[in-house]
This record gives structure tokens, sequence and C-alpha cells, in this order.
């Protein structure tokens, strides 16, 4: 049975069939309650409780930590690019921990942003450290994850595409939310992945839903054992998954493609904002966010993200 862990501002808690039951322990990270499991399974046996919905929850994934995310890995969004998924290969890149907030607040744009993107993701929770170099397995892989969360990697497309980088269109504050659990799986579990579902809707209307078979490319243990080839890892690290089709940003039709190519660059970039300008599901101020990810039968469920934008 999975273990849903929250985190508010002075404490972690479990949550439980009746509420959420504190943690007793002096962890102050992720990877220091992850070592500390033996109180979070007596806070699950715990009968005293109080209202989920009483509680301020942050991330339950802390900073300072590594945060790594997989780029176009799922086949519905490879396309949506503009990009034969067979060509794709399996490839990362890096965001700040700094861009790391929760799961109920706000999502901020700053003030030269325009393009303002979303992109529901399942987060992976390493549960111990992995050197360089370590053997990975089917059979070995839930030792070394311990669980999965709900993550937004929100992106600044007008940062992004014309500087070919990805580091600070994605590492703004708040660009991450993270939460509001962290679902710590057994191996069982874990085999499950192929089952969840990915959605998010903005303003209530539905923008990505998509299973994971059958459309992510690469899968949690391709994604370790390429990174561990030249990657420390360590216990608390965040790994993002790729998103699905429904992203605001889309290719544009070949035709348009073929003549932007042939223009100067800064003519090109021009032409395209001014079309991307036009498109309504950029985020907005006072946009209001969903994210669940959960198998269509419940049993795991990593719970919702509510978030609301903002302009700084």
């Amino acid at each position: 049975m999975t273990v849903s862990v929250l985190r508010t501002a002075d404490a972690w808690w479990v949550q439980t069939p009746t509420g959420a039951a504190k943690i007793s322990t002096t962890a102050t990270s992720t990877g220091e309650l992850l070592e500390d499991r033996a109180a979070v399974d007596a806070a699950a046996a715990s009968e005293g409780t109080v209202a989920v919905d009483d509680l301020d929850m942050l991330s339950p994934v802390t900073a300072p930590c590594r945060v790594v995310a997989q780029m176009t890995n799922f086949e519905s969004h490879v396309v949506d690019s503009g990009m034969d998924p067979k060509t794709v290969p399996l490839t990362f890149f890096r965001k700040s921990s700094a861009s790391i907030s929760g799961p109920h607040g706000e999502i901020v744009r700053p003030s030269h942003v325009t393009l303002l993107d979303y992109e529901v993701e399942i987060g992976l929770v390493v549960g111990r450290d992995v050197p360089v170099g370590t053997s990975l397995t089917d059979a070995n892989l839930a030792d070394y994850i311990a669980g999965l969360t709900v993550t937004n990697d929100v992106s600044a497309r007008d940062i992004q595409l014309p500087q070919t980088q990805f580091y600070e269109a994605k590492s703004y504050p708040t660009f991450t939310p993270v939460g509001p659990a962290l679902v710590l799986l057994d191996p069982a579990e874990l085999a499950r992945f192929g089952d969840l579902r990915l959605r998010l809707s903005v303003n209530g209307d539905e923008r990505q839903n998509s299973v994971v078979d059958g459309d992510m490319l690469y899968r949690p243990l391709q994604a370790l054992q390429a990174l561990t080839r030249f990657q420390h890892l360590s216990a608390g690290d965040l790994i993002l998954t790729g998103t699905p089709s429904g992203t605001a940003l889309k290719a544009p039709p070949k035709p348009i493609e073929l003549i932007g190519n042939l223009l100067p660059p800064a003519v090109k970039w021009k032409a395209f904002f001014t079309r991307q300008a036009k498109n309504p599901n950029y985020l907005q101020y006072g946009d209001r966010i969903e994210a669940t990810i959960a198998t269509d039968d419940g049993a795991i469920d990593l719970g919702a993200q509510r978030l609301t934008v903002r302009h700084a």
C-alpha cells in the first residue's frame, strides 16, 4: 500500500484514511526523512490525525537538491514539437532547485516573460545515493527510487527558444511546483508506473491527458541507467520524466517552418513571436492550473496540484 508523505513549514506528515499524522522525526530534508523510514511507518499506523485541508503544504522535495529533467520524452509531445519519435534520443537538462515551490500556491510570471507554458510531469524522487557506475536493473530499481510526485515543468518559451537553452527558461522561482505528496512505493507498485495517467487543466479546460503506457519513450530504468553513467545522484534528488502533448507551444505547420528557415534569425523569431502572441493557451494572469497523476483504478494517486498565475 502506498504511503503519502506531506510537508509543512514545521513538520512532516503521513496522509491516512482519517487525515494527516505527524511524523516524529528530526529530518529537515527529504533525503534525511527517507533515511528515517521507521518514523514514517510509525506515523502511518498512528491514530492521532489532523485534517489534511488544514495543512499549508510545501513541496515534499526540499531544496537544495539536483533537479534533472528528461527532454521530449512522450511520443505525443515529440510529434507536437514537429519531430520524429524514432529519432529522438534520451537527453537531459538541469533546472535550479531554487525553482521548486509548493503544490497549492502561485506561479509567478517574470515581467519580461510573455509566453508562459505548463508541462505536467511525473517526478521520480531518489531514495538513496546512486554513485556513478551503479548497476541498475528491473530487480533493484525500487531500491533507488523512493517514490513519485506531481511536478509541473513551467517554461518561459520566449526565453527558451531563441537562446536554445533551457536552464534560465525553466529555473525562475516557482517554475517547478512539486507535490502535494511524495508517494512512497513498494516494488509491485512501482511496476505499475506505466498505468499512471497525467492530466492538466487550465480554468477547467483540459489541456493534457495521457497514460504512460503507449506514450512515454524512455522509462525510469533507462533514464537512471543513462544518468548514472556520468552523474552521481543523492537521496532526495528529483528527476522529471517528460510531458505529453497539449502544451501551449506546438511546432508550426511544415510550410511555415520551411519558409521560416530561409529567413534571417531576427526576422524569423519576430514572426514566430508575433504568431505565438495570438495563441490563447499560454498562461495568463489569474489562470488556475490543476494537475493530477494517478492510475485509473485509484490504487496509486499522487494527488492534485492547484496553482494560480500571477505577475511579478
